[in-house]
């Protein structure tokens, strides 16, 4: 999400009374777009025991505490009773803390104070959607999981015409929410272009979390929301017909699990995500939660692509 920012990760980074799924339609055509970047996976080979790798402090403590925004369905999200944090990244926590030999506890937590916290120490992981960039790199570690992208969510019928990265967004308002790529690089993006047309500005409209931004659009203080595409995609088939997506994802992305860096815990989970993909539980977890289609064959430690 932020200046240190990706999609929503935000959540990445949406849910009405459900929450929302990662990505639209999920992201397109991920198979290997995580590892394009200049990661590197050579030091956790296949083959390696992840709890070999676990750095010595983090052994020794025998828990991962894990950062994640639950308002970001179905990626990460509170479960019925308000409390149990679900979705995918809770679930692919739990498996990793199973292959490092560590308990982990999932915690709640704004997603524009997840980095600031993991650096300084309170957290011990991000799994909250973050698209690993090259500027986050700068403060964490990342290694690569899923690929996703932005996606436009409009009202049913697209009453107002718009479409992503389009001259008809011009003058509108869409929601955001706060810390996400959709924030600091969709919107002005889309403001240059439309004042570059001499057309008005997009209306930037930012919020906590996910939830309220899919809440101004049912409102109508806001034309539409740019949320990260399995999010915005989830978001619209809990909305009983009232919101759609209009058009394609696009800036497709690496999501990554960010850590503190240089503290070697990252060759660890690398390790640990590489068992789950070759185990199949990595699949069972997206496939749980209809989100297959951002699945990738090839984790990188740091794979920023931009």
């Amino acid at each position: 999400m932020p200046q240190l920012i990706g999609h929503r990760a935000v959540a990445g980074g949406a849910i009405l009374a459900a929450a929302a799924l990662l990505a639209a339609g999920c992201a397109s055509n991920p198979a290997t777009s995580a590892g394009s970047g200049s990661g590197s996976s050579a030091s956790a080979s296949a083959g390696t025991d992840p709890k070999s790798l676990v750095p010595a402090d983090v052994k020794a403590k025998g828990t991962l505490i894990v950062a994640a925004d639950a308002s970001y369905a179905p990626n990460e999200f509170f479960a019925s009773d308000g409390k149990t944090i679900i979705g995918m990244d809770a679930d692919l926590a739990q498996a990793l803390g199973q292959e490092l030999g560590l308990k982990v506890t999932v915690q709640n937590v704004t997603f524009d104070s997840i980095l600031a916290g993991i650096s300084a120490g309170k957290y011990d992981l991000g799994m909250s959607s973050f698209t690993d960039t090259k500027e986050r790199e700068g403060a964490v570690d990342f290694v690569t999981y899923f690929s996703a992208g932005s996606s436009l969510m409009v009202k049913a019928g697209n009453p107002e015409g718009l479409k992503p990265n389009d001259l008809s967004l011009c003058g509108k308002t869409l929601a955001v929410e706060k810390g996400t790529v959709q924030e600091s690089t969709d919107i002005p993006a889309d403001t240059k272009t439309c004042t570059s047309a001499g057309k008005p500005a997009v209306k930037g409209l930012s919020f906590d979390d996910q939830n309220g931004a899919n809440l101004a659009l049912s409102s109508g203080r806001a034309d539409g929301v740019l949320a990260d595409s399995p999010v915005a995609a989830y978001a619209a088939k809990q909305s009983d017909g009232k919101f759609v997506i209009s058009g394609q994802p696009y800036g497709t992305a690496p999501y990554g699990i960010a850590m503190p860096k240089g503290t070697g815990m990252s060759n660890a989970v690398l390790a640990a995500l590489k068992v789950l993909i070759s185990n199949g539980t990595y699949t069972q977890i997206l496939t749980k939660w209809g989100i297959q289609d951002g699945a990738i064959t090839n984790p990188v430690i740091n794979g920023a692509t931009s």
